[in-house]
Parts: C-alpha cells; sequence; structure tokens
C-alpha cells in the first residue's frame, strides 16, 4: 500500500469513528400492547480496486450490509403476534456497482432499493406466517458467521468489488466480472409466502415461493427450503449452521437448483472462531469457502475483531473456469456509538481454459458502520 493510499484509508477510519453520534431510536407503545420501533445504519466506505494496470477509488455504500432505515409496528393478539416491516436501502452508490468504466450516480433511488414490505404472523405453536417483499427462507444460507468481521468479510465476496472487470494480460479489460466470477449461490428477497417452524432444540425449518415484483420485465420464480440450526450453550462453544435449496427460474429453459450450506462456531474462552460455506448449481458452477477468526479485547471501548478467509470457485461463468480468493480483515467496534470501524484487503485471481490470461486483481475497503 502506498503512503497516499494508507493516509486515505486512515483518514477515512477516523473521521468515521469520530464523527459518528451515539443515537438509538426509542419504541413507542400503545394501551393495548402495540409497539413502533425505527431502525437504521449508515455504511460509508472508501475502496480501492488494483486489475493489475490500473487503479480506481471511490467512496461508497458498502454493499455487504449497505445504508438503510426501517420501521417495525407489532401487535399482540393473545399469545400470537401481528407484525409489519418496512426497510429501504438509501439507494447510495453501492461497493458492487462501481467498475473501471465508471461511477455510478452517488443517490439513485427506485422502487428496487426496497428491502421488505412484509406482513408476518408470529405463533409460538404454529411458526411463523409471513407474506410481501423480504427474504426468502434461503436468504443468508451462505453466510454462518461468528467471526465479528461480517460488515466487511463474507463469502459473498462479490460484496466489496463485484463490478470490477478482470483485466487481460495484454491489457484489455475483459467481460468477466468479480460478481461473476465468485458467487455465493445465497438466496435474496422476493415478493413471497414464507413459513417457518417453531424452533425445536434449536433446529427451525423454513420453506418459501415468490416472484420478482420490483424490477420490470423480470419473469423469476423461485422456490425454497432450508434448516437453520443454532446453540449457544454448547459448553465454552457457540454454533450456527444452515442447509438449504433453492429452485430458480428466470423463464422457459433457464431453470436452475442451487444447494447451499453453511456452519460456524465460536470457541467463546479463547475468542478463536472458524466458519466454512459451500454451494453447488445443478447448471454447472460450484464452490467452497473457509475463514478462521479471532476476536478479543484489546480496548475498552469494545471487542476487537481479525479474521482471514479463502475462496475457490470452478464453472461460475463457463465450464472449465476457476476462480480464487483470499482476504484479510479488522474491525473495531465503540459500544457506547453503536459503531463498528473496519479494513479489509481481498486478492482476487481467474482463469479459464480460453487462451486468454488474465490479471490479478485487488481491493481494499475501510469504512465504518453506524446502527441507529
Amino acid at each position: 500500500m502506498n503512503t497516499k493510499l494508507a493516509s486515505q484509508v486512515g483518514v477515512t477510519a477516523l473521521v468515521a469513528a469520530l464523527g459518528a453520534p451515539a443515537f438509538a431510536g426509542p419504541t413507542y407503545e400503545n394501551s393495548s400492547g402495540g409497539t413502533f420501533r425505527y431502525y437504521g445504519q449508515f455504511n460509508p466506505s472508501f475502496q480501492s480496486f488494483d486489475d493489475g494496470a490500473d487503479d480506481f477509488s471511490a467512496l461508497v455504500d458498502n454493499a455487504n450490509s449497505n445504508s438503510r432505515i426501517g420501521f417495525w409496528l407489532e401487535q399482540p393478539f393473545g399469545e400470537n403476534t401481528l407484525r409489519f416491516n418496512f426497510e429501504t436501502a438509501f439507494g447510495l452508490r453501492s461497493s458492487d456497482g462501481v467498475d473501471q468504466n465508471g461511477r455510478p450516480q452517488n443517490i439513485s433511488w427506485d422502487r428496487t432499493r426496497i428491502r421488505k414490505v412484509d406482513i408476518q404472523y408470529a405463533t409460538p405453536r404454529y411458526g411463523t406466517f409471513s407474506f410481501g417483499q423480504g427474504s426468502m427462507a434461503s436468504d443468508g444460507l451462505a453466510e454462518s458467521d461468528l467471526s465479528g468481521t461480517g460488515v466487511i468479510q463474507t463469502s459473498a465476496i462479490a460484496d466489496s468489488a463485484g463490478g470490477f472487470l478482470f483485466r487481460s494480460s495484454t491489457g484489455t479489460l475483459s467481460s468477466v466480472s468479480i460478481g461473476s466470477a465468485f458467487r455465493s449461490l445465497d438466496g435474496g428477497r422476493l415478493g413471497r409466502v414464507r413459513y417457518d417452524t417453531p424452533e425445536f432444540s434449536g433446529f427451525t425449518v423454513s420453506a418459501s415461493y415468490g416472484e420478482e415484483i420490483l424490477r420490470s420485465n423480470s419473469d423469476r420464480e423461485a422456490y425454497d427450503i432450508a434448516v437453520r440450526y443454532t446453540n449457544d450453550d454448547l459448553g465454552d462453544f457457540t454454533i450456527n449452521g444452515a442447509l438449504g435449496a433453492v429452485w430458480n427460474e428466470n423463464g422457459p429453459g433457464t431453470k436452475t437448483r442451487d444447494i447451499v450450506a453453511s456452519f460456524a462456531a465460536l470457541h467463546e474462552p479463547t475468542g478463536v472462531s472458524f466458519a466454512v460455506a459451500a454451494g453447488d448449481r445443478d447448471t454447472g458452477g460450484d464452490y467452497g469457502f473457509a475463514k478462521l477468526g479471532y476476536t478479543t479485547n484489546f480496548l475498552s471501548v469494545g471487542a476487537t475483531s481479525f479474521a482471514v478467509d479463502y475462496y475457490d470457485g470452478s464453472d461460475m461463468v463457463t465450464s472449465g473456469d476457476n476462480a480464487e480468493s483470499w482476504g484479510v480483515a479488522a474491525v473495531q467496534n465503540f459500544d457506547n456509538l453503536n459503531l463498528e470501524t473496519y479494513v479489509a484487503y481481498r486478492d482476487y485471481s481467474y482463469s479459464d481454459t480460453s487462451a486468454t490470461s488474465y490479471q490479478d486483481s485487488s481491493s481494499i475497503m475501510a469504512g465504518a458502520r453506524w446502527k441507529f
């Protein structure tokens, strides 16, 4: 890292850490026990990408956990609860939307930025029924993580710089993007109906059917099923895991089936954690991901977390291709400010069966997430 870049990274993190106020949205309650609360977060970041020939820098919104605002309305009916959740991203320039050919506008909001318009009916006996725009059952399947670095480092490799293109050894830009080569096959959000069972000994089973309702001219449909497990009372260990399958159809002849799984464990006395994830697509494409983390309390202001990871995927763009990435990250919490500052470095390499040779790329992200 050159001196100028190091200075920019340091200043960005320092300004974010010192400039964010401490604030939390209150909860309002009516006479019958109903509540209203709002929430949100800002997650600005400095992004630098090196494609082997040129460097590109920008201020972006961290797509690993983008800036957003939302609210919850909840009304109990006996032992059951009716909930409504609205959530939207602010539409700030996203870290996965920048490339060598230009930057999107600083702010660009349209209806595709809406994350949730979700009605839920939760019952302790029969589970939770959800209707509307929101998470499919498979959303988050690949992201079991107890490292404390999820704000900047997950199996979703493309979130940090997914729009950038690999450059060939001749210096020309290829058509292969970071986002197309490094996929987690994780589920997403659609207009859907979803059911979650009650928790049984740490296990929850979920299923959903959804359609794309926010993007014009999209025929995407999906249905999925997932099993999740969490146990924070396993001696010195906390573990969680997820396994599921999702069937996607984007029009006639474009059906795919993805199987995704992840697992994470934390040894609480030492702060050492590890996580693994894997995915497979029946029409081609599979990957494995591993992560080792360490959390400690160097500072009284909050926990400090470090992690290193490795991703290996194949057949994601064309048959016979290979994509590899490794990354390191550090996150510092400031508990009284509801703030996390972070810095991360990632290296990318790609090869395929064509005569083209691709240069390695790398990215740096440094920023802060403030929650309210």
